[in-house]
């Protein structure tokens, strides 16, 4: 707290006036002068328990109003190591901190943020000061068994967790402290835990006893109530033992009471591994709108257990709990932070300013609404601290009688009839910005119909509608969603979608308060459902991808493959280990995925810019994966000098247009240089090195998790195919593309990408592999066997491949794969090296193989194609049949391809088929003509 010396009569800006005259006079010493003088005066004319100070430690203030700062250190440096001295020490401690304190908060002198920070720092060294010294002392008599003197220096790892406001640095100014008490069991043998426990339970009662000594005014009072299970558990247990409470019991309470937790005393770095563990139990992964509901009951349970539901009295009204209180603004806060903090870490902090601010930065509260709760809460902590310095009462109540409303008011400088209108107004605003959160007013349900009957007669045999409080919500909910389902196009074909979504839940708690809380959410299911009954189905699989909509950039520009790696990069961040880092990569594709389908169903974006979209997001998560998988590889089979592996991107990967559903299909090629094997504990020969990491990748891209798959990986393209390795060394990709491969395989690598990189050697090897590719196109740049080999593999396509009807957009002369075969021949005979089917024709036409006009006929048509493909994928899982879709799956349809009817969309595509098909034909025609 050092800061330069200013001294206190400098920075007096207010000044209280003393009540009593009389006893402000006995107690002000006779050489005070000038504002200080009418300082002490206020102070100890107001507040008996300040007079008291102010005239036991006359002889130490004079000094330490020259210099508060310096005097609040050294009241807290050179304390005694020993038990016995330890305890008036500290007492001495509390006075002056107490008295200096109380002096600069009157005066105006410090803000409320620098006085509970003193008082906190006073309750830390209190507490970490009587654990070392006990624990030494225990140490030293044998009483701590397992325990030496190499332990005293850690407090044999113990260590008290501050809750509360003395974990935020909030303590009021006669504060009980709220401690959890815990130790780390794994620092002894299982014999000598229960005599260490033992020892541990005695030292945390001696602390209490050392602490709340009212031999001479007393340190703190303790309330160790907040442990877990306080009622049959020991006032210092095994980490151990806390945690798996939390894991298994913990209640909404606990978690919030956490936000603010932090190590106080005795052996902080163990403490601080300790709350590492409980963030998963405080910070969930997705938005936990439950805690609001959880958060109103506990008010109200404070209400009733104080008595303090009545009608709004601002006599002896309570400043912390009471109506539009202390207790509103924090709940108000911690609240909120439990709802988001799980997935924007930013948001936890302890203070609860801070916590209102980053919750305004972050979009969830109003900045008008954090300016005015902001103000009333430090207004509020101000009239508490002056209601307790009166006689040092740990009281939040306001006065009940006239005198002690002339008492305060007198206290705080001001006048008595402008305190209760300010506090009035304040109160009332309070509770009116933060009721309406809490406790939002719900209209009756309006009759129902007997719409979807035989429907919804079945939704309470489902699992999300299992548990009472699941039912109470979605009770609440029900209307809205009936009356949004009987708006959609053809209602019957929604609530069906609907009722899918619903019975795929497994849950519904947390879901319904999300919807409850947002509205808007409701709107948007509606609008699925109606859309895409698949893209429902999904969300009743993984309806956590909902927190995405609210977690306010869910509808901002689409950030590139950049922007999706640095967001997983922050989900990476909060994993511990392998295996959540799999999880996270699952939680945050999906998240991401679901957000291209909305932007694409609802018509923010085309399917073109879709395709794009949903490249980006497999190149971001390859990006990220193949690292971590080849990290967690080595780690077992070490790696050798200059390694390194890419992953080559192949068909509509490579070429950056993807589908909602597609697979991806991986080359992996590898340089080991002439490395025989690896170094690891568990070395492994270079080949099959390369093929166990290879398979190390598929199956972290594909393995069913908690959170799903990520992809299907196809490594059919790879050279040999089937009866190739799965890992490829360069030097015989090179042999092999040049030597051996088949002209279809040289037509894949036109679409070929570097999409993944591993080892301090990948990205020499990614230049190469690209520069080899653009060699190896170059050099088939009119080669008179390119054209018959690609007319042959359009034969055996089209014997291979069952004709799937008029409205398959990918298979069939003229259509999506037969124009992009015809691509990737011209852009090889081009000797060209775009990737993209609109290009590669461009480069085709450029090269004077095929005229401008059919190259952008066929750009047309693909794109056409593409466009039905993509709505295709998106609307269902199997083979689309407009028939089968629903009315809102072929407006769908219609919207995307600007046709007016599905008979005009039939039609269009049978002739952009035939047209394709004939200039495709044509050309390769041509060409044989004339070979």
């Amino acid at each position: 707290m050092s800061a330069p010396m200013v001294s206190l009569s400098a920075r007096i800006h207010r000044l209280p006036i003393p009540a009593d005259p009389a006893r402000a006079e006995r107690a002000v010493p006779s050489d005070a002068t000038g504002p200080i003088r009418e300082l002490l005066r206020g102070a100890a004319g107001s507040s008996p328990y300040l007079a008291d100070l102010i005239a036991r430690e006359a002889d130490w203030l004079r000094p330490a109003m020259e210099d508060p700062e310096a005097a609040m250190d050294a009241a807290l440096a050179d304390l005694p190591d020993t038990s016995d001295r330890l305890g008036p020490a500290l007492r001495a401690a509390k006075r002056r901190v107490a008295l200096l304190a109380a002096l600069m908060d009157l005066a105006g002198a410090w803000p409320l943020e620098t006085v509970t920070e003193a008082l906190t720092r006073l309750a830390d060294v209190a507490v970490d000061r009587a654990i070392r010294a006990l624990v030494a002392e225990g140490i030293a008599k044998g009483r701590l068994p397992g325990l030496g003197p190499d332990d005293v220096g850690t407090a044999g790892g113990m260590v008290a967790l501050a809750m509360g406001k003395m974990g935020a640095f909030e303590l009021n100014y006669s504060s009980d402290i709220d401690l959890v008490c815990l130790f780390d069991e794994t620092r002894v043998s299982r014999e000598d835990y229960p005599g260490l426990r033992a020892g541990l339970v005695k030292v945390t009662r001696a602390m209490t006893a050392m602490l709340q000594d009212r031999t001479d005014g007393y340190v703190f009072r303790v309330d160790l109530r907040l442990r877990p299970d306080a009622a049959v558990t020991p006032v210092c247990m095994a980490m151990a033992g806390a945690e798996a409470y939390y894991e298994s019991l913990g209640r909404t309470w606990e978690r919030a009471a956490y936000i603010k937790a932090r190590p106080s005393g005795g052996d902080l770095a163990a403490g601080a591994r300790f709350l590492d563990t409980l963030r998963p139990f405080v910070w969930r992964r997705h938005l936990d709108f439950a805690a609001i509901q959880d958060a109103h009951d506990m008010r109200l349970r404070i209400r009733d257990h104080k008595g303090l539901g009545g009608p709004f009295s601002l006599e002896g009204h309570n400043l912390k709990l009471g109506r539009g209180g202390i207790r509103e603004i924090e709940f108000f806060t911690q609240t909120r932070q439990l709802i988001a903090g799980g997935r924007d870490p930013s948001l936890r902090v302890r203070g609860t300013v801070e916590g209102l601010g980053r919750l305004s930065d972050a979009g969830w509260v109003p900045p008008d609404v954090k300016d005015r709760l902001t103000a009333h809460y430090r207004r509020l902590r101000e009239v508490e601290h002056r209601v307790q310095m009166i006689a040092d009462q740990q009281t939040h109540d306001l006065p009940a009688t006239p005198e002690g409303w002339a008492r305060l008011a007198a206290l705080m400088g001001e006048d008595e009839g402008a305190v209760r209108l300010d506090l009035t107004q304040r109160l009332e605003e309070v509770h009116e910005l933060t009721e309406g959160f809490f406790a939002p007013g719900h209209a009756p349900p309006p009759a129902e119909d007997d719409f979807g009957a035989e429907i919804t007669a079945r939704w309470p045999t489902y699992a999300a509608l299992r548990s009472p409080r699941a039912v109470e919500i979605f009770t609440r909910l029900r209307p809205e969603i009936l009356r949004r389902l009987r708006e959609a196009a053809v209602p019957a074909e929604a609530l069906a979608s609907f009722d899918q979504f619903l019975a795929g839940l497994p849950a519904g708690v947390q879901l319904f308060s999300l919807f409850e809380a947002n509205p808007g959410l409701l709107r948007l299911l509606v609008d699925i459902a109606a859309t895409s009954p698949a893209l429902a189905r999904y969300l009743g699989r993984n309806a956590g991808v909902l927190d995405a909509v609210i977690a306010g950039s869910f509808f901002d520009p689409w950030p590139g493959r950049d922007g999706i790696m640095a967001a997983l990069d922050r989900l990476l961040a909060e994993a511990r280990d392998h295996e959540a880092r799999l999880i996270a990569l699952r939680r945050g594709m999906k998240e991401w995925w679901f957000r291209v389908g909305v932007h694409h169903l609802q018509g923010l974006i085309g399917a073109a810019e879709a395709g794009a979209q949903y490249a980006d997001l497999a190149e971001a998560v390859l990006r990220r994966l193949f690292p971590l998988v080849a990290e967690e590889f080595a780690r077992k089979h070490g790696g050798g000098p200059g390694w390194g592996a890419v992953v080559l991107g192949m068909g509509s990967l490579g070429a950056g247009r993807l589908t909602a559903a597609s697979d991806l299909d991986l080359i992996m090629i590898y340089d080991a240089g002439g490395g025989d094997a690896s170094d690891g504990a568990r070395p492994l020969a270079t080949r099959p090195y390369f093929a166990r990491l290879t398979q190390a990748l598929v199956t972290a891209l594909s393995a069913p998790m908690a959170e799903g798959r990520l992809y299907e990986a196809d490594m059919r393209l790879r050279p040999s195919g089937r009866q190739g390795p799965v890992a490829t060394s360069w030097a015989s990709f090179q042999s092999y593309q040049r030597e051996e491969a088949w002209t279809w395989e040289h037509l894949a690598l036109t679409r070929a990408r570097v999409v993944a990189c591993a080892g301090e050697g990948a990205e020499r090897l990614a230049e190469a592999v690209e520069a080899f590719r653009e060699d190896l196109i170059a050099g088939r740049k009119a080669d008179p066997r390119i054209a018959p080999d690609v007319a042959d593999m359009r034969a055996r396509l089209s014997q291979a491949k069952a004709d799937e009807g008029r409205w398959n957009p990918k298979a069939g002369p003229g259509r999506l794969r037969d124009i992009e075969l015809f691509a990737q021949g011209l852009a090889l005979r081009a000797g060209s090296a775009e990737r993209a089917t609109a290009e590669q024709l461009r480069a085709g036409a450029a090269a004077g193989i095929v005229t401008d006009a059919a190259a952008e006929r066929l750009a047309a048509a693909a794109d056409l194609f593409g466009t039905v493909q993509a709505a295709a994928r998106l609307l269902t899982e199997g083979r689309l049949d407009p028939s089968k879709v629903g009315e809102g799956g072929r407006r769908f349809l219609l919207r995307e391809t600007g046709e007016e009817s599905l008979p005009d969309l039939e039609a269009r595509l049978a002739a952009e088929a035939e047209e394709a098909a004939a200039l495709i034909d044509a050309t390769l025609g041509e060409f044989n003509e004339v070979n």
